[in-house]
């Protein structure tokens, strides 16, 4: 009696006894909506005026970063990258040391903003050539440059000295523009470090071999529509402090 006397119980005809509080569910989400604005306003202004190291090294606002960044990442990155965001075949981890554009939160902030290789007019672009598929390289070619190619990572088996010899000087005619003379890498070129132990398509022959031949042509979307500025800065900083948590 007491709740149908208070609150909204009561179907009549096309609506609702409204009871003495005049409260009713919708209500109840309107202003619960209201007051996580309000709440959620104060440390969102703190996250757009404050740099990311001071953000990372406070544990109470990122306690706040985490618990939106989270869901965000899993809404709109874990489908390529993962819900860890250690990535795949073909899909980079975020969370080694290894970043095609850099890994400075402007440089991240950069990347899920103008995307790679996607509709933005300032977006990131990179493409590896198909050396083998367009006939820029015969395929006796291509295998003496993949020989070279594992033997700057000490991948076994590699060729003999003599094919990576070879290797090494079509390396320098061919890749080394993007990749560096030393196979390095170059992230104003997005080009891959192809020294160190972290492979995008894997680093076995067959696939060193397939990069060659075919070409590489990665693809991410940007995010400057979708996302706004301050949720994009959350995903940085929780990518970052995934990557943080990886290498302690």
């Amino acid at each position: 009696l007491v709740v149908w006397v208070l609150r909204p119980t009561r179907p009549l005809v096309t609506t609702y006894t409204k009871g003495l509080r005049h409260r009713d569910q919708r209500t109840d989400v309107q202003l619960a909506v209201v007051a996580g604005n309000a709440d959620r306003a104060g440390w969102a202004d703190r996250i757009d005026a404050l740099p990311a190291e001071e953000i990372l090294a406070d544990p109470e606002l990122m306690a706040r970063v985490e618990g939106t960044a989270h869901q965000l990442f899993g809404d709109n990155c874990a489908a390529c990258h993962g819900r860890n965001a250690a990535g795949g075949p073909g899909f980079p981890s975020l969370i080694d040391t290894a970043w095609l554009w850099g890994g400075t939160p402007d440089d991240i902030m950069e990347t899920l903003r103008v995307g790679i290789n996607s509709n933005h007019p300032d977006t990131r672009i990179a493409q590896m050539p198909a050396f083998g598929h367009d006939g820029l390289l015969p395929q006796e070619d291509l295998h003496k440059v993949e020989g070279y190619v594992r033997s700057l990572s000490n991948l076994q088996p590699v060729a003999d000295a003599a094919s990576i010899s070879a290797g090494a000087t079509i390396f320098a005619e061919n890749c080394a523009a993007c990749h560096g003379d030393a196979g390095k890498g170059n992230i104003e070129l997005g080009a891959p470090n192809l020294t160190d132990a972290f492979w995008i398509y894997g680093g076995s022959e067959e696939a060193i071999y397939q990069t060659l031949w075919a070409g590489r042509h990665g693809w991410m979307p940007t995010w400057e529509a979708r996302l706004t500025e301050t949720e994009r800065k959350m995903l940085m900083l929780h990518i970052l402090n995934m990557g943080k948590e990886t290498t302690q």
